[in-house]
């Protein structure tokens, strides 16, 4: 064991670790490199509303839940480039809005792409400028194919101010033995006059749900161009009405054309 903490110390030692330089660059020496390592999709993805959840049945009798989801008027409103805003992005947006319950300035950026007010607004970046679409363009439910996998990213439902038990999992106290109005509290949160505080992130009640869930790695079973419905296998997050992001699954090869 000395032999072993000695050879440990000749390693850790000064001397012999400023022989062993890494040419390697830092993680984030910069805004730019950070940029290029992120896994950004070739092309821009799709909006769409949660519409419910159905069962599909394969030929052999075997079936499984999927989910509807609905492209309504899904059109480009703003473009961005890597000279005039240092990435490239596509601004979709889907729906529709009344024109008197729209700002001016945001009725002036309709107008400067064609297009109708839409209720929802998302970026999409991609990886370079063969990514990008004209303005005003539309993209329907065909701009996915049935077969590849998407990774779809939505709002959860919200649960409000919920207590330990039901928002962490917690067990509670016991339930007999002379316990009284206590039984789904958290017990003990605190610490000892060292450190005599609560650590930060410690679980405890609060508000629950209505955060940002993407399920990865779904398989698109139908796509209906004509009625924009695509018919997604398993279940996403949100209730029904909920806006629903789908890209390009970034773990999964793209299909061949």
């Amino acid at each position: 064991m000395r032999v072993f903490k000695r050879f440990m110390a000749q390693l850790t030692a000064k001397s012999v670790v400023n022989t062993y330089q890494s040419e390697a660059p830092a993680l984030f020496e910069s805004a730019a490199a950070a940029h290029a390592r992120r896994r950004l999709r070739n092309r821009v993805g799709l909006l769409a509303y949660k519409r419910g959840m159905v069962p599909y049945y394969l030929p052999d009798g075997t079936h499984f839940a999927c989910t509807v989801l609905e492209v309504d008027r899904c059109q480009v409103t703003d473009v961005k480039t890597a000279d005039k805003h240092g990435y490239f992005a596509v601004q979709l947006g889907i729906g529709s809005r009344k024109v008197k319950n729209t700002t001016r300035p945001m009725l002036g950026h309709f107008a400067r792409s064609e297009v109708a007010p839409k209720r929802h607004l998302v970026e999409f970046q991609v990886r370079d400028e063969s990514g990008l679409l004209p303005l005003g363009s539309e993209l329907k439910a065909d701009h996915l194919i049935p077969g590849q996998f998407v990774d779809v990213k939505s709002r959860t439902k919200g649960k409000g101010f919920q207590g330990v038990m039901k928002r962490w999992g917690f067990g509670g106290m016991s339930a007999s033995h002379g316990t009284s109005g206590v039984h789904r509290s958290a017990g003990s949160t605190g610490q000892n006059t060292d450190p005599a505080r609560v650590f930060p992130g410690k679980k405890m009640a609060g508000r629950m749900g209505y955060d940002f869930r993407t399920v990865q790695n779904l398989q698109i079973l139908e796509v209906d161009a004509d009625n924009g419905l695509i018919l997604v296998r398993g279940s996403i997050g949100g209730a029904d009405g909920r806006l629903v992001k789908i890209t390009d699954a970034v773990k999964k090869p793209l299909p061949k054309a």
